[in-house]
């Protein structure tokens, strides 16, 4: 038995058979002439790219996102270019592969930048899912009821894992700001990163809420672990009694609960009495890397999907934020030395009048049917305000000049660069503030939230963080400007009692912590 104690990355508790993940296949063949090598190898990408596309069908939400990002590097020609000249000069598909995609992970994790650094992991899986179409493998699955461990987990391993029965994630490395962390959360699958060296366990018990695992227990320890379970399964049917009441402290107080959604495939197992409304809708996911742009009634349809299924409750849903670790081809600029500090969200969405335009035309149109805001986010100097407002009214005005039926909705700005937290009073113009503790955090601690190394310097409790959060507040109360928050910190409920105190007096949760939000609220007492 041994005991290792790593960083909680998802909450729950699960014991089952350890599987090893992230061993690559192995030699395929000798060499057959180049044009079979080549032949191989392009049917091979082909086929990857297939299997790509396919699951993305089916998980929707960030996790679309990340699986598009793959697929359009491997139609790439430039990543599979030095593969081929090795081909030609008479190499094996498998060995020319592998030294390409090895020399572009190596690349990524010497670059400066630690988004740049976090794609490795997307590599490695597009990397060894081409070895195993080469070697006639499929791509490895791993049923139900496992604790997958390893150095870190590929992305669309997770997504094609099937968690139905139970399983748990157990890293050497990784971070909990991981999109796979994310991806786990909204899943319920427990996970643990940084634990260190993971060797020959046969069995393991995940605790992602204390980030402990045990390798081969004891007989001893499963009665604890046991005990753990139900103490935690009886949390949750507890909370769950909370589901459909109102959010409120202990004393009374009511705080407003809003939910954050990615897609319109959520909607379909949420009931819309557990929320007072959306506070974010991620509006990326019509926007797929390789795909063609959506047009405006593509997007009216899916806006007003949002606000027919929310009768009558806000919908607040954030304009086009992609750049950073969201590229789309085509729209987001390449080779950014530091994309998180480059050209993304209003940034970009303001260099592309033409496809800014066509958000905000759909977004207007689906505002007649509902109490429906607008959120542009990556805010950071007022004109961006200045100039988001005139593309709308103007769109508002074409619309009317048409007969065809819109409103002007309310605008509103994310809070997530500092210095709009610093100087919220440049932005008074703005309807209203939701306060975005992912990048505000990852800004002010200046430490990616996707950085395994720095893993516990990107930390929302900070107290500067925390100071700039009340200073948000406290200017909103004061200007009558509503203030809400919706990153991640929001769904934890450690972070609760710092937040109320902060001022915050709306909350935007992932579907899966209403309950367990709305339960540790209740315990929370506050004048």
């Amino acid at each position: 038995m041994r005991e290792a104690t790593g960083i909680a990355a998802s909450g729950g508790i699960f014991i089952g058979p350890v599987r090893m993940i992230g061993i690559t296949p192995g030699a395929r063949r000798t060499a057959g002439t180049a044009a079979e090598e080549e032949a191989a190898l392009r049917d091979a990408i082909a086929a990857s790219i297939a299997a790509i596309l396919e699951l993305a069908e089916h998980v929707g939400g960030d996790g679309a996102d990340v699986l598009a990002f793959q697929a359009a590097m491997l139609e790439d020609e430039e990543l599979s270019a030095p593969a081929f000249d090795t081909i030609r000069k008479g190499e094996a598909a498998d060995a020319a592969w592998r030294a390409a995609l090895d020399h572009s992970i190596a690349e990524y994790q010497a670059a400066e930048d630690e988004a740049f650094r976090a794609r490795s992991a997307d590599f490695a899986d597009m990397r060894d899912r081409v070895l195993r179409h080469l070697a006639g493998e499929a791509q490895a699955q791993h049923g139900a009821g496992a604790v997958l461990a390893g150095d870190d987990i590929a992305p669309s391993l997770f997504l094609s894992t099937d968690w139905s029965s139970g399983g748990a994630i157990a890293l050497a490395h990784g971070s909990p700001n991981s999109h796979v962390a994310m991806l786990a959360r909204a899943r319920g699958v427990p996970m643990v990163t940084g634990l260190g060296p993971i060797n020959g366990a046969v069995t393991a018990a995940v605790n992602g809420e204390t980030g402990v695992v045990i390798f081969d227990p004891a007989p001893g320890d499963t009665g604890r672990i046991a005990n753990d379970q139900a103490a935690l399964a009886a949390r949750a049917a507890r909370d769950a009694e909370f589901l459909l009441r109102p959010a409120m402290l202990k004393n009374g107080r009511r705080i407003e609960l809003l939910v954050n959604l990615a897609g319109v495939d959520e909607l379909e197992h949420l009931d819309v009495r557990c929320c007072d409304g959306i506070g974010l809708m991620r509006s990326e996911f019509l926007f797929r890397d390789g795909a063609p742009l959506p047009d405006e009634e593509q997007q009216y349809r899916a806006y007003r999907r949002f606000v027919d299924w929310a009768q009558g409750r806000p919908v607040t849903i954030r304009t086009l934020d992609i750049g950073g670790d969201k590229p789309i081809a085509g729209l987001t600029p390449q080779g950014e030395h530091n994309p998180f500090l480059g050209l993304r969200g209003v940034r970009l969405t303001l260099s592309r009048p033409d496809v800014f335009r066509t958000q905000l035309r759909a977004l207007a149109r689906a505002a007649a049917h509902g109490p429906l805001k607008i959120m542009i986010p990556m805010v950071t100097v007022p004109r961006e305000i200045t100039e988001t407002v005139a593309l709308l009214e103007d769109c508002v005005a074409a619309l009317a000049r048409q007969g065809t039926p819109a409103i002007r909705p309310p605008l509103g700005i994310m809070v997530e660069v500092p210095a709009v937290a610093i100087a919220p009073e440049l932005f008074g113009d703005a309807a209203f503030f939701s306060i975005g503790s992912n990048d505000l955090t990852q800004y002010v601690t200046a430490a990616s939230r996707d950085g395994g190394a720095v893993a516990a310097l990107n930390d929302p409790s900070h107290p500067a963080v925390i100071r700039l959060i009340s200073q948000v507040t406290a200017f909103g109360r004061a200007r009558n400007i509503p203030v809400s928050l919706c990153g991640d910190m929001a769904s934890e409920p450690r972070h609760l009692a710092a937040l109320i105190r902060a001022g915050v007096t709306a909350l935007s949760v992932a579907p899966a912590r209403i309950a367990r939000v709305k339960a540790a609220l209740a315990e929370l007492e506050h004048d």
